[in-house]
């Protein structure tokens, strides 16, 4: 209740303040509620707000050496990519991470094309991420945690040998996607918000499992996202656009946290929920601005599953030969055990 409820006001709450990229904030809702059994607290808060600024200022100062070596300035965010996902596989905040790629790879393939268009990238993250954490501390404290719960388990940190293979692997999955943007950055900066979304994933996910986990869940957000679309049609009003988000987001909540308990791994119904929410707000802002809401819905979910299959591509020319397992020490594992845990914490209690 609290992830689709938190989810749903940052969505409304985003369109109604019409922010410049709106899907940002529920976005980032989701990562932070469906992780996290308690709010920030202001140590956290303050962190984040100072990894906001440093994302921001990297980002920017990217912009020149794309624009006059462009090789070297690609091959510089390769290796901040690499860093960011190694940090959150070395026990760092994966939401921390999470911000870094989104922003050192929005933020400079926007600048190379409009240095003010980058500005703009800059005021909807740090806006985007503001909102989310509101509207968590909101949630929270509305529907806190049972007393008796147990707190979050402590991370464990994967080897430093296996945590840069997967860092590698999850950084090749988002380049392409930024290449991409980097030609034109108002279309494809949802191709970037996508393919974060995917190398965030493809940390938890292995050769056996990545067709399932990777092209099925978006295949599933893109059909909730069209199921949606025509829902929201019949009566177009910013409340039924909140109560909408909030019926799909327990239904989808229902299986995240193994309340129906399903085969799908908590982070595929995470990707799914996502790919939903990025699809449904382009294609809202497209009817807005008169465009063929059909056809660019179309274009993009065509790309959202090529970039699907090329992470599908990597995690097996990674892993396939190996075939073997992730390692138990991965941050995204870490929040499939919690989800877990505070689903059989849940159904313990109303067995009782």
């Amino acid at each position: 209740m609290r992830m689709a409820a938190g989810t749903a006001l940052c969505l409304a709450a985003s369109f109604a303040l019409d922010l410049s990229i709106p899907v940002i904030a529920p976005v980032f809702a989701v990562f932070l509620l469906a992780t996290q059994s308690r709010p920030l607290s202001f140590r956290a808060g303050l962190m984040l707000a100072l990894i906001v600024m440093l994302t921001t200022s990297t980002g920017l100062l990217l912009v020149p050496l794309l624009r006059h070596y462009a090789f070297a300035g690609v091959m510089l965010v390769g290796l901040l990519l690499v860093l960011a996902f190694r940090y959150g596989m070395r026990g760092g905040n994966n939401l921390v991470a999470t911000f870094l790629v989104a922003g050192v790879t929005m933020i400079s393939a926007a600048g190379v094309a409009d240095f003010q268009v980058a500005v703009t990238v800059v005021g909807a993250l740090v806006k985007g991420l503001l909102l989310a954490v509101l509207v968590a501390a909101l949630t929270h404290w509305l529907l806190p945690e049972a007393p008796g719960a147990r707190p979050q388990p402590a991370a464990r940190v994967m080897s430093a040998e296996d945590a840069m293979r997967i860092a590698l692997r999850a950084a090749l999955v988002v380049m392409p996607a930024y290449l991409l943007a980097m030609t034109d950055p108002a279309s494809f900066m949802p191709i970037i918000m996508k393919s974060v979304s995917l190398g965030r994933q493809s940390c938890t996910a292995t050769a056996r499992t990545a067709a399932r986990e990777l092209i099925g869940s978006t295949l599933l957000g893109g059909l909730l996202a069209i199921a949606f679309w025509f829902a929201l049609r019949l009566f177009a009003h910013l409340w039924m656009f909140f109560l909408w988000m909030l019926l799909l987001g327990l239904l989808i909540g229902r299986r995240l946290y193994g309340l129906d308990p399903t085969r799908h791994s908590p982070g595929f119904w995470v990707n799914s929920l996502v790919t939903m929410i990025i699809l449904l707000g382009q294609s809202v802002q497209d009817s807005a601005a008169g465009k063929d809401v059909y056809t660019a819905f179309a274009v993009r979910m065509g790309l959202f599953i090529a970039v699907t299959l090329y992470a599908w591509a990597m995690l097996m020319i990674f892993d396939g030969p190996l075939d073997r397992a992730p390692p138990a020490a991965s941050d995204g594992e870490r929040d499939a055990g919690h989800l877990r845990s505070r689903a059989g914490r849940f159904g313990d209690g109303r067995a009782r």
